[in-house]
């Protein structure tokens, strides 16, 4: 019968390195800080050999639910996001796995939930482990594990919910956990979700490109929450979107946001997002100034944007007044836009269909019919 004592040996030992996992990981920030990231790098391994197993032994489930659960019970998850940036660069890619191989973790027996074991109770009881990890974002050490870990958690529409919906000590915030959501209340502006304009026009550039290729998983990936959140959240959103991240000093953040937000409007799910947002003037004329900026692709993303206006059939009063008020100017600078894409067939088919728009614009705005 030895070998059920080994299991029951091997239970115990896994439950111990989570305890010495937190134990380290609770005093990095004091005077054995050093020592105790170490100690931890030596334990964190470990537990990265018993999700991914070694050259020797395959992984063994039973081990792998323990440590699982365990880490649950211990709240190691969250300690392990919080002081993600303080491990040394190796013990970050050892918790970069961990989080990974955890995340996706299913019991082989039992009822199967529609989330992995340790993603259903983050997102139901403990959500501020992704508002942990979305906060590597501060530290550049920890940008890079975190952001991994996020895009492939995001991959699950409660855990994006999670971080859209994230608004404090606020009502309806997601803080209280997946059922304390209510989608109909704007949010204040204060969540971790709006921290991601800052980390992208205002990080080095290793953090800004992590952020905002999570930031396009979070607001691309999930065709039924997003269209609704950036309904309830209209101005907010577009308001901090074209100051921050349109209108930025970074010509690398200018110019893949404004590919964003075309992709934003001209995506079907987000229909009644586009014909809002098209609605308005200041945003045409927010538009108009991308034609003219000295860089090429900022004008060549611009015009993918402020061809939805122009091809919009329903044009409302106030971008029809721009569009009128300008139309020779519009006429001869279009007749010559990038004129040097002489084998992009698309373009220049497009550039020809917006020009015969704006030629045929009536003298005087026309109040639009109904859709």
């Amino acid at each position: 019968m030895s070998f059920l004592f080994g299991r029951a040996r091997s239970r115990a030992n896994t439950a111990d390195l989570v305890k010495q996992a937190r134990d380290h990981v609770t005093k990095l920030e004091g005077p054995q800080g050093p020592a105790k990231a170490e100690e931890l790098a030596k334990v964190l391994s470990q537990m990265k050999q018993i999700l991914q197993g070694t050259h020797d032994s395959e992984p063994n489930t039973d081990q792998i639910y323990q440590l699982v659960t365990s880490m649950i019970d211990e709240d190691l998850l969250y300690l392990l996001a919080v002081h993600l940036h303080q491990l040394p660069f190796e013990s970050r890619k050892d918790t970069q796995v961990i989080f990974s191989y955890v995340f996706r973790f299913r019991p082989p027996t039992g009822p199967q939930k529609p989330e992995p074991l340790a993603l259903a109770y983050v997102v139901e009881h403990r959500p501020q482990v992704l508002i942990a990890l979305c906060r590597g974002y501060d530290h550049k050490e920890s940008a890079t594990p975190a952001g991994t870990v996020l895009r492939e958690v995001l991959k699950n529409e409660a855990a994006a919910a999670i971080i859209l919906y994230d608004d404090g000590d606020e009502p309806g915030s997601s803080s209280r956990g997946i059922g304390g959501i209510d989608p109909d209340r704007p949010q204040s502006g204060r969540g971790v979700f709006w921290s991601f304009f800052d980390w992208i026009d205002k990080s080095s550039f290793e953090v800004s490109a992590d952020a905002f290729t999570t930031f396009r998983e979070l607001i691309t990936k999930h065709k039924d929450l997003v269209p609704r959140y950036l309904a309830v959240n209209f101005e907010l959103f577009f308001e901090r979107y074209n100051r921050v991240l349109v209108q930025s000093n970074s010509y690398v953040t200018k110019r893949q946001s404004i590919k964003l937000l075309g992709e934003i409007l001209l995506d079907r799910s987000n229909y009644n997002i586009m014909t809002a947002y098209v609605d308005r003037g200041e945003h045409l004329k927010i538009c108009m100034n991308l034609l003219r900026d000295d860089r090429k692709m900022v004008q060549y993303e611009g015009f993918h944007v402020f061809k939805v206006f122009v091809a919009n059939p329903h044009k409302s009063v106030p971008v029809q007044k721009i569009l009128i008020m300008n139309r020779e100017k519009l006429l001869q600078f279009l007749s010559h836009f990038l004129e040097d894409r002489t084998e992009d067939e698309q373009f220049i088919d497009e550039r020809e269909f917006l020009i015969k728009q704006i030629r045929n614009l009536p003298p005087a705005p026309v109040p639009p019919q109904p859709r």
